[in-house]
C-alpha cells in the first residue's frame, strides 16, 4: 500500500498489481465547478486510484462506512486507472475541477505527493487529528512550514507478498538469508517455477524490487541516508549499499529468482503467478495480500521481510503508503473537512485497515494475520518510511525502475544505472 504509494503503491509507483479491468475514469464532480453541491452542502465528491475492477478500493470502502454513519450525506466516487492516477489528478487540481477530496501520498517525488501539492499551493491545511496520525518518523512527509496538509491512512510494509497456500504445496519455505533465496530460486526453477514473479517490463514494479532490497543494503547500516544525499555527503553511485542491491538483482536473475520472460512481464504476471502457484511471492505492497486473498479465497498470503545479505541485520521499509487531502479551492469545505477527520478516528482508521490489508494497529495484534512475518522488525522499529518518498522528484524513481529493466535486458550495467539516479537527483 501513500499506496502506495503512491508512492503507493506506490504509490503510483508503489502499487504494482493487476491493471486489467481497470475502471474508465468518471466524469468527474470537480470542486471548482461546484463540486457535488453548494457551499454547506453535506455532500462532495472523492478522487482514487483503482487497479483493479473486482475488488473493492479501500477508498470507496471508507466512503461507503461514512455514509452508512452519515445517512445525509451523498459522495460521488471518481475512480481513475492506477496508471493515469497522477497525471489525471494533478491536471484536475491546476484547472480547478478536481474532487474535493482525493488519494494522495505522503512526502515528495511523485506528482500527487503530498509536499509536492501543498508546496504547488493546491491543498488545504488539515486540522489537528490529521497531524496526531502521522506515523512517527513521517512527519517531513505531512508537514510544510507547520501545517498537514494530508491524513495518514495506517501504515503498510514493503517487502514482499508470498502464497503461502502455494508454498506449502510446493514444500517451500520463505527464505530467511541471502544464501538461502538464491538457492531456493535455484531449486524452485529446476521443478518449473519461480520464487518471484515480477513485471519486468513496469518500472514501478522493477523500482519496488530495488528499493524493497535496498533496505538490508542501504537503509539498515544508515537509514539518513536520504538526508545525506541531500546535502552531497554521498552519491547513489558512491554508495556501496546501492551497488550491492542491483548486483544482488542480476545474481537474482542468473538464478532464476523472475519466472521466464521476465522482461517482457506486466503486472499480470504477478497476479496470475502467485494466484497459480508458478511463482510463490512478488514485490508488492502489503496491501496487495488483501486484494489477492479477495480473488482467491482459498489461498493464504504473508507479508515476508527480504533477507538480509550475509551478516547483515533484518530491516525493513514501513510507514504511512495511504493519505487523503482536500483541494484547497474546494466548494465544499465543511463535508469534506468532516470526512477526512472521521478517517482519523479510530473508526476510520480500521476501516482502512481491514479494506486495504493494512498493518493492524499494534503489534500485539500481528499473530494469526498476515503480518506475523515481518512482527519483530515493525516491534523494534527497524525500518524507514519510503524512501523515495523524500527523492527530490519523480525522475531519481523513474531511473531505478527503467535501469532495473536495463539490467534484466543486459542493456545496462549497474554503474550505468546509478550515475543515472544521480543525474536525475539534480546535483
Amino acid at each position: 500500500m501513500t499506496q502506495h504509494r503512491r508512492s503507493r503503491v506506490a504509490r503510483a509507483g508503489l502499487v504494482a498489481f493487476a491493471t486489467a479491468g481497470a475502471l474508465v475514469l468518471a466524469g468527474c464532480s470537480g470542486s471548482g465547478s461546484g463540486g457535488s453541491g453548494t457551499s454547506g452542502s453535506q455532500s462532495f465528491s472523492l478522487s482514487y486510484a483503482v487497479t483493479n475492477s473486482a475488488v473493492t478500493a479501500p477508498y470507496k470502502a471508507l466512503a461507503e462506512a461514512y455514509m452508512k454513519e452519515n445517512p445525509g450525506v451523498k459522495i460521488t466516487y471518481n475512480e481513475v486507472p492506477n496508471d493515469t492516477y497522477g497525471q489525471t489528478l494533478t491536471t484536475q487540481l491546476n484547472a480547478g475541477n478536481s474532487s474535493d477530496v482525493f488519494q494522495a501520498a505522503p512526502g515528495e517525488g511523485q506528482t500527487y505527493s503530498i509536499l509536492t501539492l501543498a508546496k504547488a499551493g493546491l491543498l488545504m491545511p488539515l486540522s489537528d487529528s490529521a497531524t496526531k496520525v502521522i506515523p512517527e518518523g513521517s512527519d517531513s512527509q505531512f508537514i510544510v512550514d507547520g501545517k498537514t496538509y494530508g491524513s495518514a491512512l495506517g501504515m503498510t510494509f514493503v517487502g514482499a507478498v508470498s502464497n503461502d497456500t502455494a508454498s506449502k504445496a510446493a514444500d517451500t519455505e520463505y527464505p530467511k538469508t541471502w544464501d538461502d533465496l538464491i538457492s531456493t530460486c535455484k531449486d524452485l526453477k529446476s521443478k518449473g517455477k519461480s520464487l518471484y514473479a515480477l513485471a519486468g517490463a513496469a518500472p514501478p514494479n522493477t523500482g519496488l524490487l530495488a528499493l524493497s532490497i535496498s533496505a538490508t543494503r542501504v537503509y539498515a547500516d544508515n537509514p539518513e541516508w536520504n538526508k545525506d544525499r541531500s546535502d552531497g555527503k554521498t552519491t547513489f553511485a558512491g554508495t556501496a549499499g546501492w551497488k550491492d542491491t542491483l548486483n544482488d538483482i542480476v545474481d537474482m536473475n542468473k538464478a532464476g529468482c523472475f519466472q521466464p520472460g521476465v522482461e517482457g512481464g506486466g503486472f499480470d504476471a504477478i497476479t496470475q503467478g502467485i494466484i497459480q502457484g508458478t511463482s510463490l511471492a512478488a514485490f508488492i505492497p502489503s496491501g496487495a495480500a488483501a486484494d489477492l486473498k479477495q480473488n482467491a479465497k482459498d489461498q493464504d498470503f504473508l507479508i515476508q521481510p527480504i533477507p538480509p545479505a550475509s551478516g547483515g541485520k533484518a530491516f525493513g521499509i514501513a510507514g504511512a503508503d495511504y493519505a487523503i487531502s482536500i483541494a484547497k479551492n474546494t466548494k465544499n469545505a465543511d463535508a469534506a473537512k468532516k470526512f477526512v477527520e472521521w478517517t482519523a478516528t479510530e473508526k476510520g482508521q480500521s476501516t482502512f485497515a481491514k479494506a486495504g490489508g493494512g498493518m493492524p494497529p499494534t503489534t500485539s495484534d500481528f499473530a494469526g494475520t498476515p503480518f506475523e512475518p515481518v512482527s519483530e522488525i515493525v516491534k523494534d522499529k527497524s525500518y524507514v518510511p519510503l524512501p523515495n518518498s523524500s527523492w527530490p522528484n519523480s525522475n531519481v524513481y523513474d531511473a531505478l525502475g527503467s535501469g532495473v529493466q536495463g539490467l534484466l535486458t543486459g542493456q545496462k550495467t549497474v554503474d550505468d544505472v546509478l550515475k543515472s539516479m544521480d543525474a536525475a537527483w539534480g546535483n
